[in-house]
């Protein structure tokens, strides 16, 4: 019965966390927010952890999964050249631990 309970729990748990999967386009007109990728973590505005599997991304915090279609993803973001042109600054992490943002203010970019 708890076992029950328990399988039960996570399914709902899944139902509700939606991915943080993003595709990244070709042309900024097509995308959602543009990024620009900083190598100080003291200067990025989210930290993104990127994992090998989509069911590993979850909400809004950071851990990110790169999908191959556009029509799969939750986001579409484009790398700019320029910090001034970004809506958001990333720095990748290599732990999950780590992930996350750093000013809250940007996260509605997200969304």
């Amino acid at each position: 019965m708890k076992m029950l309970v328990a399988i039960l729990g996570f399914c709902l748990i899944g139902c509700f966390t939606r991915a943080q999967s993003v595709y990244v386009t070709n042309y900024i007109s097509q995308c959602n927010t543009k990024i620009f990728v900083v190598n100080n973590i003291s200067e990025a505005d989210l930290l993104v952890y990127l994992c090998k599997n989509k069911s590993q991304a979850k909400g809004n915090d950071g851990i990110w999964y790169f999908e191959k279609y556009i029509s799969q993803s939750d986001k579409k973001i484009y790398f700019v050249k320029y910090k001034s042109q970004a809506d958001i600054k990333i720095c990748y992490v290599k732990l999950y631990s780590l992930a996350g943002w750093t000013k809250k203010d940007k996260k509605v970019f997200l969304k």
